[in-house]
């Protein structure tokens, strides 16, 4: 049976080796380079680092979004190449009456399917994405936004996780479906939505974030798109802008909160006062005319942010991860249960 599905899927595996080996060669040698631009430059930078990491994060940028794409849309390519055929060929072209006719029972095919071309897809996108997480260091050392929905998703181990979850939804679409075709279009449409749904509404309650009140006059603030900014702002607050829409005379308030690197996953467009009512533009203030920024500044005003902390970065991967590989194994277990129903 294990030669059988080698014999079946030798072209896909060696093609996707071939793939790995060539995206393998360029990430080492451009990352290489990355490394070297990063130690002569940023590294030791001295009094001006944000023009070396600015100069970084414009050569390297666009570069940088095709490679975390590349890894994105990995374990969806093998969702719809790789799963949504693994049975529905089978149950279209009818060569599972043959096999099954055999001495191999239903679970042991299912088993060595799933197990054998499974654990190809999972070890060639765990690859792929431990050479994108090492190649994208040094930037994300500059950026500090690995919790952003597209860095998260597209660094550490979580796209393993994907990988094993497209894979078995794939598989399942095809064993329900049974045409190859529209299995690899419900793969497809099925994956995307869950890669929508679990960054916005599940994973930022994997734990619970930390809360705190900022006053904004101990921030520093400026409009948004002009004005210059203090020293306080460039030190450390460029990965955590947050922008205040709407507080007073349309004003936008351009605030750096807590510690770089940290995700802010609350609403941050009230502004409170001491007793925390909402205030907005020059309320509170002794003259209805005055500048909002200067209100802001020397008054008692405040904001609630809840935040995950920026070393919580690998606890939400696991997390993330085990979600994943769990609803992986619950298709699988969907699969297997079906071919018994099936059976009966």
């Amino acid at each position: 049976m294990i030669w059988l599905t080698w014999r079946q899927y030798r072209v896909q595996t060696l093609s996707a080796l071939a793939v790995l080996a060539a995206i393998a060669i360029y990430l080492v040698v451009t990352g290489l380079r990355m490394r070297e631009l990063y130690d002569s430059t940023v590294a030791g930078c001295g009094s001006d680092c944000e023009s070396a990491k600015n100069a970084l994060v414009v050569e390297y940028q666009t570069l940088t979004y095709y490679v975390t794409s590349l890894l994105l849309a990995t374990p969806g390519i093998i969702g719809i190449f790789w799963g949504a055929p693994l049975i529905a060929r089978e149950l279209e072209t009818g060569t599972h009456r043959l096999i099954w006719n055999q001495s191999i029972t239903r679970g042991r095919w299912l088993l060595v399917k799933l197990g054998a071309v499974g654990l190809v897809a999972v070890a060639v996108t765990g690859v792929l994405s431990l050479l994108v997480t090492w190649w994208a260091s040094p930037i994300d050392r500059v950026n500090l936004d690995r919790f952003t929905a597209l860095m998260f998703s597209g660094r550490g181990v979580a796209p393993l996780g994907y990988a094993a979850f497209a894979f078995t939804l794939g598989a399942s679409a095809g064993l329900l479906i049974r045409r190859t075709v529209p299995a690899m279009a419900a793969t497809l449409a099925a994956f995307l939505a869950v890669q929508i749904f679990v960054p916005y509404a599940i994973r930022p309650h994997f734990v619970a974030p930390e809360h705190t009140d900022v006053a904004l006059a101990s921030l520093v603030m400026a409009p948004v798109g002009g004005g210059e900014e203090s020293g306080a702002m460039k030190e450390g607050w460029n990965a955590n802008h947050i922008q205040l829409k709407g507080s007073g005379n349309d004003a936008h308030l351009r605030i750096g909160v807590l510690r770089p690197g940290v995700w802010v996953v609350s609403d941050l467009g009230a502004v409170l006062d001491a007793s925390g009512k909402e205030v907005r533009g020059a309320e509170g203030c002794a003259e209805p005319k005055t500048d909002p920024f200067e209100c802001f500044a020397a008054s008692k005003h405040h904001i609630e942010v809840d935040y995950q902390p920026a070393d919580r970065y690998w606890t939400f991967q696991w997390i993330e991860t085990g979600i994943f590989l769990a609803l992986s194994g619950l298709l699988a277990g969907f699969c297997s249960w079906w071919l018994r129903r099936r059976a009966a």
